[in-house]
């Protein structure tokens, strides 16, 4: 398919933006700032797609992107700017380089995470997660899956406007009695529902809900909050947390593909709550993500349940994050942030992080024995 016939602004050479700095690397290509050389001279991020192993055409996962983008204008969603290319020649194999031009944001929620000196109050931390749950309830609206959910695809400009981004692996969905057969293998690992972990290839919105309760309980503890190494340790993590997965917490799972393939923890009881207190300490935002992360899927909050939730119409109310922002003069991704290593210290000696919380390890160890 050819991208001329994509209804959008296009230009015809990248030359046009001044790379400034790489700030992310994805399975999908690498991620720049950029600036404007001329006119405005604004900032924006440049999005190269990976064109190496397309034998002919343009990949399917950056039509998808596009089309998607195209049909999704919403404060909370980044914003599609325009296409560039640059030319074929020899240099490149005599092909061109395709890049999506998208407004730039100053911040990954990831690399905010990262830094121990970004403290958010309980009344900013609801403001970030209704701000992410507005931009599920519009794309689910929409009948859009993201697909891939995880803090650093959650940009936050430097006023404090949360940007929901990368939907590489986004797709649309369609509504009907007949199973549909979707992919399972999107989703990055630490934020992957059980029913995916698991083969369901018939899936929707809630998909994304487990993600958004992964990473809501991560801007507590300022780390992924299970860790998996591989599918089967990621579901181990989950029965820990979420109690043993079987048909009695979840009716019909044990037709899914893989249940019967896999060895699951049996005799667990569920414990979100009673391992997260300790972390979030605001008993709204503990039920939240409790709610988000049922493992049955059917018994998951969807986004308009979620932005009705108790967690975001008490005191504290949600607030403006751009004050919490101003005072740091750096822009903040994951991509550029030095690794999280654990301190060696007990849970409960670790400094304060996010909402007066502890701040964690990316290690799997930790992860494991922390949660």
């Amino acid at each position: 398919m050819s991208i001329s016939n994509f209804d959008f602004p296009y230009c015809h050479e990248v030359t046009k933006y001044e790379r400034l700095l790489k700030i992310g690397q994805g399975t999908f290509g690498e991620v720049f700032k950029a600036q404007e050389r001329k006119g405005s001279r604004r900032l924006v991020a440049l999005k190269k797609v990976m064109m190496d192993n397309e034998k002919e055409g343009f990949p399917i996962t950056a039509l998808r992107e596009i089309k998607i983008l195209q049909l999704l204008n919403h404060d909370n969603i980044v914003n599609l700017i325009e296409i560039c290319r640059t030319k074929a020649s020899p240099y490149n194999r005599n092909k061109a380089s395709i890049y999506l031009v998208l407004e730039f944001c100053e911040h990954d929620l990831a690399g905010l995470l990262s830094n121990h000196q970004v403290k958010f109050s309980i009344a900013e931390v609801k403001k970030i997660a209704q701000m992410l749950m507005n931009a599920l309830y519009f794309i689910h609206s929409n009948k859009i899956l993201h697909r891939d959910m995880k803090a650093s695809n959650v940009l936050i400009t430097k006023s404090g406007v949360l940007k929901l981004a990368d939907f590489g692996l986004a797709r649309a969905i369609h509504i009907s009695e007949e199973k549909q057969r979707y992919t399972n293998r999107v989703v990055t690992l630490w934020c992957r529902p059980p029913e995916l972990l698991l083969g369901e290839r018939d899936y929707g919105p809630p998909i994304d809900i487990w993600g958004a309760g992964c990473i809501i309980a991560e801007m507590w503890t300022r780390t992924p909050i299970m860790q998996g190494s591989t599918e089967l340790h990621q579901l181990t993590l989950i029965s820990h947390l979420c109690g043993s997965i079987s048909s009695d917490v979840w009716p019909g799972v044990e037709q899914l593909e893989l249940y019967e393939k896999m060895t699951l923890a049996r005799g667990l009881k569920r414990r979100v709550k009673e391992r997260l207190k300790s972390y979030v300490r605001d008993v709204n935002a503990l039920d939240l993500i409790d709610k988000m992360l049922m493992l049955d899927p059917k018994q998951r909050l969807d986004s308009d349940a979620a932005l009705n939730h108790d967690f975001f119409w008490t005191d504290p109310m949600p607030c403006d994050i751009s004050p919490t922002l101003a005072r740091h003069n750096q822009s903040m991704f994951e991509y550029l942030a030095p690794p999280r290593r654990a301190a060696g210290l007990p849970a409960a000696n670790r400094p304060r992080g996010a909402a007066g919380q502890p701040n964690t390890s990316q290690a799997n160890s930790y992860a494991d024995r922390v949660f």
